[in-house]
């Protein structure tokens, strides 16, 4: 198969946002909202007799919001891959406005699940369908008593848009805008945030990595006092928002909307903490391996290079390739829908100047398609990262014939399905290092997603913590996020790093999000919940991939702690389940220590 770098949009919307295809479908899209509208509004549901009519106009409310998701994110990936595309900028916006009343008449129809008694309600969910949807149900009806007022919040919906979706908006706005100047070995550049991070991160001259770095930081130190206004703005208006609905701690929306308990998030936690001596290891041994004096935070990812050793390479269909071949080691439905996405050019990946720094996988639920944004440029973490999206797409994908209500799982185990691919695809790298340098450079690779995980995405987590704690004083300033955020390095890296990122929180988009908050420990999560599915997957391959499918089935109707004790049998809420994940993350990492001891002394290039 011959693969594209650049996604297939055309056949979504004929046109593109300016043709007809698009104006028809969000010309439709208003008239429908406005007929739900107003029968969300009629619809009296302690009258009700028979439970048909609850379930078509469910139904019809599936349907508009699967329409407005369908036409939101398509308008979202033509601004990801050109940032500079105004039109882009400008339907987002009108579609946001398009779902605002929706939302606030949305609100005010759940508000009916409260009006009858929970012996009528169980009645009504012995319908086939409502049964079906049973747990979003219930969600929703818990919900729907947190509620304020029809007016408050119809008016909450209405300021949404100035306020939290607004400010997040603001901060892509500028940090999109943001070019970073250095010059290198060869020659002068002027990257984009996400070009430069991509170099960054992978170019083996250390030097390069720590012109690019001070550069970096010198960017996001000037917009610095932009970015804590609007990191400030976003934390006062949602916990504005989350204390009048009755969340008094600022973790308990996270974790609701996460459907897991705090007991799990400690538990897990618990478990990274003691034993992330043997990752500050790996980090130290990487160090000499580098032949560096001190590691800063711009080393922290950088590939192993050998005087003698070429790393392992990519170019992109050489990528697609492998991800596919290696997809078949674990089933044949994960190896054939690859093979399909790919071909059909589900996938945004050429490196270009204009994109939108990161990756993701978002949903088209129309044509039942996903669609995938990276940027490749040959490294083998970038054929991980292939991986990672295409997991899922794979998740989606078995959800695709479920009821719209049930597809919407948590952001935690989400990213199980996309970790557990990245590891088919990591343990697959390995398995083919043709010397021990060629094994040592793979391993780090795979390492850095360990990393990423128990010291990266804690060291988030920590500062995101303290960051609210102090916010419910007042305003936070720059100076004193910096310091937050540098304190929450040293705690999780120990003292593996001199040179610490002290405007990460101004660099990183996910503490702008404006729909996720607390977008940190879910990673953490997926990737330690796949590694116990991989688990599971060594001692047993035979049928594991029907197994594998249907917990991923079972992800948007149920909590994690009761999806674990039905297809693992495991308890969540204990340390032990998740002790064994660390473990199977720390054996690289010692293997990588004991593997590298003949390379001590050897320099890089």
């Amino acid at each position: 198969m011959v693969i594209k770098e650049t996604w297939n949009l055309d056949d979504l919307y004929p046109g593109g946002l300016q043709g007809e295809a698009y104006k028809a479908h969000l010309n439709a899209l208003i008239e429908e909202r406005d007929e739900l509208m107003q029968k969300m509004a009629n619809f009296d549901l302690e009258s009700l007799n028979e439970s048909e009519p609850f379930v078509q106009l469910l139904k019809e409310i599936a349907h508009f919001a699967a329409g407005h998701l369908h036409a939101a994110t398509y308008a979202q990936m033509v601004g990801d891959a050109d940032m500079r595309d105004e039109t882009a900028t400008e339907m987002v916006h009108y579609l946001e406005m398009i779902e605002q009343p929706f939302q606030a008449a949305y609100k005010q129809f759940i508000k009916k699940y409260t009006s009858v008694t929970d012996e009528q309600w169980q009645m009504l969910l012995k319908d086939d369908y409502l049964d079906d949807i049973r747990f979003v149900l219930n969600e929703e009806r818990a919900a729907a008593k947190r509620l304020l007022s029809d007016e408050s919040e119809a008016l909450l919906a209405q300021l949404s848009s100035d306020g939290l979706n607004g400010w997040s908006s603001i901060y892509d706005t500028t940090s999109a805008s943001l070019t970073i100047k250095v010059e290198l070995s060869d020659g002068k550049h002027e990257f984009s945030v996400g070009q430069a991070m991509n170099r960054m991160y992978g170019d083996p001259n250390p030097e390069n990595r720590r012109k690019i770095f001070v550069a970096w930081e010198d960017a996001f130190t000037e917009a610095g006092p932009i970015f804590a206004d609007i990191l400030n703005h976003l934390a006062g208006y949602r916990r504005t928002t989350q204390k009048n609905h009755g969340y008094t701690h600022y973790l308990d929306e996270p974790l609701e909307c996460n459907r897991m308990q705090k007991a799990t998030l400690e538990a897990m936690w618990q478990a990274v903490d003691a034993s992330k001596d043997i990752f500050i290891d790996f980090l130290k041994r990487k160090q000499q391996l580098l032949g560096m004096e001190q590691l800063n935070w711009q080393d922290v990812d950088a590939p192993l290079t050998f005087t003698d050793t070429e790393p392992v390479a990519y170019n992109y269909q050489e990528a697609c390739d492998f991800v596919v071949e290696q997809f078949g080691t674990f089933g044949p439905k994960l190896q054939a829908f690859a093979k399909h996405a790919l071909e059909n050019r589900w996938v945004e990946a050429e490196n270009r100047s204009g994109k939108r720094p990161g990756g993701y996988c978002t949903d088209l639920p129309l044509v039942n398609e996903s669609r995938i944004f990276m940027t490749f440029t040959g490294s083998a973490s970038d054929a991980s990262t292939l991986a990672h999206e295409l997991g899922h797409a794979f998740h989606t994908d078995v959800l695709k014939d479920a009821p719209y209500w049930n597809r919407n799982y948590a952001m935690n185990v989400a990213e199980t399905a996309s970790t557990l691919a990245e590891t088919i695809v990591a343990n697959a790298n390995l398995a083919k290092a043709d010397t021990a340098k060629q094994r040592l450079q793979l391993l780090n690779v795979k390492l850095e997603n360990a990393t990423a995980m128990f010291l990266n995405i804690r060291a988030r987590f920590l500062f995101e913590s303290k960051f609210y704690e102090a916010r419910e004083a007042g305003f936070v300033s720059e100076s004193r996020l910096n310091q937050m955020m540098e304190d929450a390095q040293k705690e999780a890296y120990g003292d593996a790093l001199d040179v610490k990122h002290s405007h990460f929180w101004a660099s990183k988009l996910h503490f702008f999000a404006d729909d996720v908050p607390f977008y940190n420990f879910p990673y953490t999560f997926g990737y330690l919940f796949s590694l116990g599915l991989y688990a599971e997957f060594l001692k047993d391959t035979d049928g594991f991939e029907e197994r594998y499918i249907a917990l991923l089935k079972d992800t948007g109707k149920m909590t994690v702690e009761d999806l674990a004790k039905k297809h693992l049998n495991v308890d969540l809420t204990q340390i032990e389940f998740w002790q064994q994940g660390v473990e199977l993350a720390a054996e690289d990492a010692k293997r990588f220590i004991a593997e590298s001891e003949p390379f001590i002394n050897e320099s890089m290039d």
